[in-house]
């Protein structure tokens, strides 16, 4: 497994490859119980979407990346929230504890 994160490092280098195709320049942090150490296998992996800014992105590219999200080979449900369009007070429940998944592109 990738540090706190339950996750193969199969899996984690599928979805850093599907950011960087799909959301160029977007932080992906993880939350949830695959980070927590409430997970098990078939868990949901909980991701947060960071655009530059903070900005909303745009629904074509969320779109095309939960489509590459259902066409992969990932064995569990991915489920990806966009920071500027989730309700504040979650913000600081995801701050807290997260896991950065990928970085920004430099």
């Amino acid at each position: 497994m990738t540090d706190r994160l339950h996750l193969s490092p199969r899996h984690r280098r599928l979805l850093e490859t599907l950011v960087r195709t799909h959301l160029p320049g977007v932080e992906v942090w993880a939350y949830g119980s695959r980070v927590n150490g409430r997970s098990h296998d078939g868990s949901d992996l909980d991701l947060v979407l960071r655009a530059p800014r903070l900005d909303e992105i745009p629904a074509a590219n969320l779109a095309a990346f939960e489509d590459a999200l259902r066409e992969s080979t990932i064995p569990f449900l991915v489920e990806a929230r966009d920071w500027a369009r989730l309700p504040e007070r979650f913000h600081s429940e995801v701050e807290r504890d997260h896991v950065v998944l990928a970085p920004p592109d430099a």
